[in-house]
């Protein structure tokens, strides 16, 4: 299936998201995870307490979403959290300044009882969207709502890694652990981006439309700044709702490889890491959930070190240099990670065996050591 993308100046046929009913299957990880592509799970999280309330009829609005905000307030342990902050008329883009420097929008410590006062105050305005844009993004549930996760998570049946992955922020000594975490606000936009995380998004209160790019689509869609940055990855500088093509030529090669999903309450996404995404939430009061979770080893680290190293290290090379690295990085890193030890005896592989986090330890060290020479 396909839907038009219409923007000012460009229409451009986008594929649909492949989409299901029902439940997580038991082979979620040799199925869904495995084929590194997004699916929409229909229904999947309709169940829930909050979503059930959130689809309730009331006598206003106003009604529906105090009956949210109470029912979230129920479960606040009163700590303060990041809520980001946009004037009034930017439509709740979360962005830069004008000449990229800065972001567009404050950042503060807060209540979230406040933050949710301030959402039911605009809907009482005769123009709800024309309120100052209000943000709370990725709050854990363990941090800041305990208990909530009790009712309002999934069970995703995927393999257990036997090794300690991505640190959970709450337990960071625990092997393996998804971070659930909720997203209030009134009209936002995150503008595209990608996670090194997968994702699991479920759509509790209000609608949210994901556009979203496999990995390969990055050069198409013109990552701004490595700093500063809204939420520590680069973001796409075009402006989907406004492309300027003189400055992004390439952007409908994007949409033609992009996919777009729809959600409506109850539904979830899941969202393979490294996918590049932009998620809009129109309505003036919307609420999401979701679990992000890793495969990967917690001794690996940020991707970013790499780039940042590599910036340093290989970019300003000559030419002929740089293609000799890259056959080198393949062969040691990006093709397959037993091929270079293969030929070895198990006594002589050193790094090149499989790591652990002890040798992860030495050859950051090593690392450390080579850079403050």
């Amino acid at each position: 299936m396909s839907g038009l993308f219409v923007a000012s100046g460009i229409q451009q046929r986008t594929a649909e998201v492949q989409c299901t009913d029902g439940q997580l299957p038991a082979d979620f990880a040799e199925t869904i995870a495995a084929a590194k592509a997004p699916l929409i799970l229909r229904g999947l999280v309709r169940h829930w307490p909050l979503t059930q309330l959130s689809l309730q009829q009331a006598d206003t609005a106003v009604d529906n979403a105090k009956a949210c905000a109470d029912y979230l307030l129920g479960f606040y342990n009163g700590r303060p959290t990041q809520i980001y902050q946009g004037a009034a008329g930017q439509h709740g883009r979360y962005f830069y300044n004008e000449n990229r420097t800065a972001l567009n929008y404050d950042t503060r410590l807060g209540q979230v009882d406040a933050v949710l006062n301030q959402l039911l105050d605009a809907l009482a305005l005769p123009d709800p969207a024309a309120a100052p844009s209000v943000y709370i993004a990725s709050n854990l549930l363990q941090s800041h709502f305990p208990g909530l996760q009790d009712s309002h998570s999934v069970a995703i049946p995927k393999t257990e890694a036997a090794f300690a992955t991505e640190p959970d922020r709450v337990s960071p000594d625990r092997v393996s652990a998804d971070r659930v975490s909720i997203w209030l606000g009134n009209q936002s936009l995150a503008a595209c981006h990608y996670d090194a995380s997968d994702n699991l998004a479920c759509c509790v209160r209000g609608k949210r439309r994901f556009t979203l790019f496999p990995p390969e689509q990055v050069t198409n869609l013109y990552p701004g700044p490595l700093e500063p940055t809204p939420g520590g990855q680069a973001i796409s500088m075009v402006d989907f709702a406004a492309p300027d093509l003189t400055l992004y030529p390439n952007f409908p090669q994007a949409l033609a490889a992009g996919q777009i999903a729809d959600l409506a309450p109850g539904d979830a996404l899941y969202l393979p890491s490294m996918w590049w995404h932009q998620v809009e939430a129109p309505g003036p009061f919307n609420i999401l959930i979701n679990h992000w979770w890793s495969s990967a080893p917690r001794y690996t680290g940020s991707g970013m070190n790499l780039l940042y190293h590599a910036l340093l290290c290989l970019r300003d090379k000559p030419e002929h240099e740089r293609r000799g690295w890259q056959a080198l990085l393949n062969y040691y890193v990006f093709d397959d990670p037993q091929q270079a030890g293969a030929h070895l005896p198990a006594e002589a592989r050193g790094v090149l065996a499989e790591l652990d986090e002890g040798m992860a330890r030495q050859l950051r060290a090593m690392l450390i050591n080579r850079l403050n020479r």
